[in-house]
């Protein structure tokens, strides 16, 4: 068995495989394959031309981020101890796959793990995909260090440290293939957002552990493929915040946290129509709608439920939103 795949999911993605990819090759000690969710800019054409040696796993439809890298490493199933789920818009430094692989082989407990996640577009400041690591508060409302709601951090070496997380980013994700494959990969029927924090909650449900390694860093674009001004991000965003919910929680807990979590989003929704972003409101209308159609769906799968895990670093948090707004706690050291 070999070590290490990184596998690059693809769609429509030419501009930032021709910024990105060569840099990834030459920093990169694995075999880096592309996937490909059938991209009709080119892509494929690009790449055989010019890495007519690098390894293509070629799907037949846009599978989605979800879908998309199910399908892919059921390709690779059996082949490899370790998967590493590179964005296609993300720079890397020398020698960065090893070092997380490294310190995964001295950890057999962690599932999975991401690197320090700096903003491509804005350095030296954090990410907003899952920055120093990921985290909920007790409504399942997810944040970052180094990145709470809208407040982006500077990175100044205060999270160059390795520390249990909640849930990491899909940005760069490490993942051993034993684990992933043992849940069934990512849930295919969210499509793109959070299947990484549904994936790392039922990680947690299986004894398992998560961590962000902040001694490795790399800078991410972002939003290259579903830009946040989007009306159909905040579509998923809602609706797979509720799906996750749903199937991961005991009954109990999830009837109080649900109706709570709809006050909130009615904020939510009259903040977008207050700033005169109306498709983004009629956005979590339709999520919260097509979540109540798909219940039943959602039923049939539900793996063991629990209640939410507790912050395994810091203090649990009640209300991010809360804090954030009427607190003015918006850096990770003040919560």
């Amino acid at each position: 068995m070999q070590k290490a795949a990184i596998v690059i999911l693809n769609f429509n993605g030419k501009k930032m495989l021709e910024k990105f990819l060569p840099v990834a090759l030459e920093h990169s000690y694995y075999q880096i394959y592309v996937a490909d969710n059938a991209s009709t800019d080119g892509s494929i054409n690009f790449l055989k031309k010019q890495f007519p040696d690098l390894p293509l796993i070629l799907l037949d439809q846009n599978f989605g981020f979800s879908k998309g890298y199910n399908e892919a490493l059921k390709r690779l199933k059996g082949q490899f101890e370790y998967y590493i789920l590179l964005n296609s818009d993300v720079e890397v430094p020398t020698g960065w796959d090893k070092k997380l692989l490294e310190w995964m082989d001295q950890h057999p407990e962690a599932a999975a793990s991401q690197p320090k996640v700096i903003s491509y577009p804005n350095d030296p400041y954090f990410d907003h995909a899952g920055a120093a690591g990921g985290f909920w508060d007790a409504l399942g409302y997810p944040y970052c260090r180094g990145r709470i709601l809208t407040t982006y951090e500077k990175d100044q070496g205060q999270y160059d440290d390795v520390i249990p997380i909640n849930w990491a980013t899909g940005a760069c994700f490490v993942v051993r293939a034993k684990a992933w494959h043992e849940e069934n990969g990512f849930d295919d029927g969210f499509f793109a957002h959070m299947e990484e924090i549904d994936l790392c909650w039922r990680f947690a449900k299986r004894g398992y552990k998560v961590y962000c390694n902040g001694l490795v860093s790399i800078k991410h674009v972002g939003g290259a493929t579903l830009a946040a001004s989007n009306p159909y991000k905040t579509y998923l965003n809602f609706r797979n915040s509720l799906w996750m919910l749903y199937k991961n929680l005991e009954p109990r807990a999830w009837i109080d946290i649900y109706r709570t979590r709809k006050r909130y989003d009615a904020l939510a929704y009259f903040h977008f129509l207050m700033q005169g972003k109306w498709k983004h409101a009629q956005a979590i209308v339709k999520a919260y709608a097509d979540f109540r159609k798909e219940q039943e769906q959602i039923q049939k799968h539900r793996p063991l439920a629990s209640k939410l895990p507790i912050a395994p670093y810091g203090k649990p948090v009640n209300s991010i939103i809360l804090a954030y707004y009427l607190k003015g706690k918006k850096v990770f050291s003040q919560l």
